[in-house]
């Protein structure tokens, strides 16, 4: 597959929806103090952390109930508008662009958790809430939410982009941990989807459906997710390789051999390096595992025993533990600042980012062979990878006054995803398709998986206004 190229933000401009002036007025009215067509709010929510530069969306809706979503809809509507869910504005793939122009509605003020119920072990919040958030809430009943996907990411967003992150090895993506949905419809209809029960045989699977539709499909105003106990012992360790190859097979053996392992994540020595530098550490400048288990003393014990003796046996050196919550929050913090510490590492770049997920017996190759590639081009990178169950992200630093930089970092990302397709993995292990991989879904599915996906599209919303231009077009 060729690389993709992308269109100017000219072209964007000339192919947008006009949003008409009655839309507008009728929103003023509605919303009051909540509207706002300023440009200075445009363009903050016309803008993610991906490196696409499209127009922003021509006003902002800055809902604070399921009703404020639901009067969106319907007014945008009997205008043919899109509509953009927008949450905090981390996505990485342009998921929140307003590609064919239309409405923002912004829910980072429906941030309220609604409900806990510590013995079903089950919450339901808004969709403004955060990962950090939703911690803060239920760690006094002894529990916690598993998925983290680096940033302080909205509920709504991770489910939105059905995300994961490094604890997803044991404790799955969000595809496992939502329950249950209450969202809007296209004609701004207030449905819900699923229970807090934990299975269920009843029809169709709308919960699983929406997420991972990315907006598409409605837009999420309460989701119901699953809770874990606090683990009674938290160890974690940092492991030093003399190569990226011996880190990659410690992993392997460390899933084929069935050990719980909570978190395994790989960084290669160019991001320490990036890491040490913004996060003021002194990590040891090599590849490196930073694990983490979770259990009862004598399981967590066991655990760390034998991922020690496995780590030996690949040349794994230099274990460091960080056994107290503080020492543990610092090195994890790090790991999930290793984006930014990788766009610091260069000034006014942009970052390509890029992430795919193999079967873990081909971790190996689809991992250092992108490395390799990645070396070779002489484009700056970073490496971080959920290597315990098969992702990796990779992040190309160009420089946006350099056009052949975007080029060569596009055809990295091709060659990467096209490997990691032949030998059986996907083409995003969690970022989600926006609009980067929207031609190496058909690679990964074929065309007519495709187009089951736009029909389901279009009999949900057949004016196309939630989010349009995400996935596939039409």
């Amino acid at each position: 597959m060729n690389a993709p190229i992308f269109p100017s933000p000219a072209f964007f401009e000339s192919t947008a929806r006009a949003v008409p002036v009655e839309l507008i007025q009728a929103l003023q009215d509605r919303f009051g103090a909540q509207f706002s067509n300023a440009m200075a709010v445009r363009l903050q929510h016309g803008r993610d952390e991906s490196a696409f530069d499209v127009p922003p969306p021509a006003a902002v809706v800055f809902a604070q109930s399921t009703q404020d979503v639901s009067d969106t809809l319907r007014l945008a509507s009997q205008y043919a508008t899109p509509v953009i869910p927008f949450g905090v504005g981390s996505s990485l793939e342009g998921h929140l662009l307003a590609v064919q122009g239309g409405i923002s509605v912004d829910v980072s003020r429906m941030n309220a958790v609604l409900s806990i119920n510590a013995e079903d072990l089950t919450v339901t919040v808004q969709p403004g809430v955060t990962r950090k958030q939703l911690n803060e809430a239920v760690k006094s009943a002894g529990l916690f939410f598993p998925i983290d996907p680096g940033a302080d990411a909205s509920i709504g967003g991770m489910s939105a982009t059905r995300a994961s992150g490094t604890n997803a090895v044991r404790y799955g993506t969000m595809r496992e941990n939502v329950l249950a949905l209450q969202l809007v419809t296209a004609s701004g209809e207030i449905i819900r989807t699923g229970t807090r029960a934990k299975k269920s045989s009843a029809g169709y699977d709308l919960t699983r459906l929406m997420v991972g539709s990315e907006g598409t499909l409605g837009v999420m105003t309460e989701i119901t997710v699953k809770l874990y106990p606090l683990p009674e012992a938290v160890m974690a360790a940092t492991c030093s390789f003399s190569s990226l190859a011996d880190a990659v097979n410690t992993t392997i053996e460390i899933i084929q051999l069935g050990v719980p392992i909570a978190r395994c994540e790989l960084l290669d020595a160019n991001t320490i390096r990036m890491v040490n530098q913004h996060s003021k550490l002194t990590l040891r400048e090599g590849a490196m595992l930073l694990m983490e288990f979770h259990g009862s003393p004598s399981s967590v014990q066991e655990q760390v025993q034998t991922v020690q003796t496995l780590a030996q046996d690949h040349g794994g050196a230099a274990f460091e533990w960080a056994n107290t919550p503080e020492e543990r929050t610092r090195l994890w913090t790090a790991r999930h600042n290793a984006y930014f510490a990788g766009v610091q590492s260069r000034p006014g770049c942009r970052a390509i980012t890029t992430d795919t997920c193999v079967p873990i017996s081909k971790l190996a190759q689809a991992l250092l062979d992108s490395v390799t590639e990645a070396e070779e081009a002489g484009l700056p990178y970073f490496m971080v990878g959920h290597v315990g169950d098969g992702n990796f992200h990779m992040g190309y630093l160009i420089d946006p006054l350099v056009p052949q930089e975007r080029v060569v970092a596009e055809r990295l990302n091709t060659q990467l995803v096209d490997r990691a397709l032949r030998l059986g993995g996907t083409c995003t292990g969690e970022h989600g398709v926006g609009l980067h991989k929207m031609d190496f879904l058909v690679s990964e599915t074929g065309a007519g998986a495709v187009d089951m996906m736009r029909t389901i599209k279009r009999a949900l919303d057949p004016q196309n206004i939630l989010n349009p231009g995400k996935i596939f077009t039409l």
